[in-house]
């Protein structure tokens, strides 16, 4: 049993880690300017000045940028942004009329992040408590967070991946700018991985506890019919 309770703390400590990853992920930029999912470093980059546009969750970051003072330039923080008029305006590189909409759109289902990490924060909080039952439903909210997490790394990594192939590899873009994964595509990658090994601790150490448990009651009841003798004291009559 003393295994078992070690086993399902190191499930919760996953659980409790894809949260803060998840949640890393959830607030980068315009939250937190520099954490980024994808990050474009853009052609008038030089020694002394070096232009980064930083997409983000809900919305995306211009960095270094000499036109304003502090030097960062940043969206309001809300639900769907086109990375690609974002660079069609940043540099004037072109995208397809279908590109540029299916890029829109997917954008919205970023919205999965703040879902995953809420979910996950919840199988967190149900494997801290004792008990068969709330380590039963810790393992089933983790399944479903790592579901969500997984359907949102998915659409982050092609959404990004496309943006990145065509800033990268367009033959007719000659700005010198480079796009690159950044932080917080990799944070949701290592959630989804700590999810999945959470789930996994816990579900096995609630089924162990469980097992473990049942056979105590077996081998009482062993005992008392079995193990222990039970004598009758016979009276002598003289």
């Amino acid at each position: 049993m003393a295994v078992t309770g070690f086993f399902h703390h190191i499930g919760t400590f996953f659980l409790l880690a894809a949260t803060v990853l998840l949640l890393i992920t959830t607030i980068s930029a315009p939250v937190v300017n520099d954490i980024a999912l994808l990050k474009v470093t853009l052609g008038n980059a030089t020694s002394s000045h070096n232009s980064e546009v930083s997409f983000g969750t809900f919305g995306y970051c211009v960095l270094n940028t000499a036109y304003v003072n502090g030097g960062d330039s940043c969206t309001h923080s809300h639900l769907g942004y086109n990375p690609a008029d974002v660079m069609a305006n940043i540099e004037g590189t072109s995208f397809g009329d279908g590109t540029t909409d299916s890029l829109k759109i997917l954008t919205r289902t970023m919205v999965l992040h703040p879902i995953s990490t809420g979910i996950a924060f919840i199988a967190f909080l149900l494997a801290l408590g004792a008990g068969f039952i709330g380590s039963f439903l810790a393992a089933i909210v983790a399944v479903l967070a790592f579901l969500t997490t997984i359907v949102a790394m998915i659409i982050d990594f092609v959404m990004f991946g496309v943006l990145k192939s065509h800033i990268n590899d367009s033959s007719d873009d000659s700005s010198g700018s480079h796009a690159k994964y950044s932080v917080a595509i990799w944070t949701i990658l290592a959630a989804a991985i700590c999810l999945l090994i959470g789930s996994v601790i816990v579900f096995f150490t609630c089924c162990s506890a469980r097992l473990h448990k049942k056979r105590a009651r077996n081998s009482a009841t062993v005992k008392n019919d079995y193990g222990t003798a039970t004598t009758t004291r016979r009276r002598r009559w003289f």
